[in-house]
């Protein structure tokens, strides 16, 4: 993708275009945020090595049996974050970030997998080790926490791509809690883009790789441009998608397009990759919007 600016002044556009498209449309804009969670709880979960695949987390959602034995905990995995991404969609509406939302968003994502750290930061002799970045001490941890978020409000005039991605690697770098430091990491990003009237993003599993590489450069370096480069890519991706459906368009998969037109798909995969053309993943399939002729 190119430079950040060059990434914001189109996000900028697209939001204009979505605000402008979806007066009236409500509930559509419901269904495709309902269709979506799947995904983002796949997605996040993953990224934390889950084992379930899209369709398997698919039909826990819909309490639906498996063909294969899932963990309790997966499941719970599953089930609590998909009440997580649900609720953040109202109440970041309603109230401003603190310590106390993300208190209760962590007691919501770990109830009955862990209790024990359910709902409360790392204390006493909690310390951890994330490959090789040893967290900041527990007593350090609100704190910090209380920095990052001030910082963040400071920096309204800055860009959202480079407040959310510097946010995103400080607390991960802070590591708050025992467990479920990734999923409520990414869930914040979403509640703020959501508080600040952006749409929300779906950091891809097929990410993962230069997700763990902007921890490296920040933790290294103390710079954000890799998951600048990665929030970018996602708040793109979103608007894509959704502009897709709002505007009526008949959405086809990349490969389809490409026969159509008799254009090389490995092209406009990485076209797509770049987000140059209008084209999003839905499912972990590469589609895009057409106007009718």
């Amino acid at each position: 993708m190119a430079n950040i600016l060059n990434v914001f002044n189109k996000i900028s556009l697209l939001r204009e275009r979505y605000y402008q498209t979806s007066t009236g449309k409500e509930a559509l804009i419901k269904l495709v945020t309902e269709a979506e969670v799947a995904e983002q709880v796949y997605n996040s979960n993953a990224i934390e090595n889950s084992t379930l695949t899209l369709e398997e987390t698919e039909k826990i959602l819909l309490q639906i049996n498996l063909d294969r034995y899932i963990t309790e905990r997966e499941i719970f995995e599953a089930k609590n974050l998909a009440r997580v991404v649900s609720y953040i969609d109202k109440k970041a509406k309603e109230q401003e970030l603190n310590l106390e939302v993300i208190l209760s968003l962590h007691q919501m994502l770990i109830s009955n997998i862990r209790d024990d750290v359910a709902g409360r930061f790392r204390k006493d002799n909690e310390y951890v080790r994330v490959g090789s970045h040893i967290a900041p001490a527990p007593k350090e941890v609100v704190e910090r926490l209380q920095k990052m978020l001030a910082e963040y409000n400071a920096s309204s005039h800055e860009n959202i791509i480079k407040r959310i991605a510097r946010l995103h690697l400080t607390f991960e770098y802070i590591y708050p809690f025992i467990n479920g430091n990734g999923r409520i990491g990414r869930v914040i990003n979403n509640y703020l883009l959501i508080r600040e009237g952006f749409v929300p993003i779906n950091v891809k599993f097929i990410d993962r790789k230069m997700y763990y590489e902007a921890f490296v450069e920040f933790d290294g370096k103390g710079t954000t441009k890799i998951m600048e480069k990665i929030v970018g890519k996602a708040l793109t991706n979103s608007y894509y998608k959704r502009l897709a459906y709002l505007e009526g368009k008949k959405i086809i998969t990349l490969a389809d397009y490409a026969k159509s037109n008799k254009l090389s798909h490995s092209n406009l995969i990485n076209k797509a990759n770049r987000q140059t053309i209008e084209a999003f993943l839905e499912r972990n399939v590469w589609k895009i919007g057409l106007n009718f002729t």
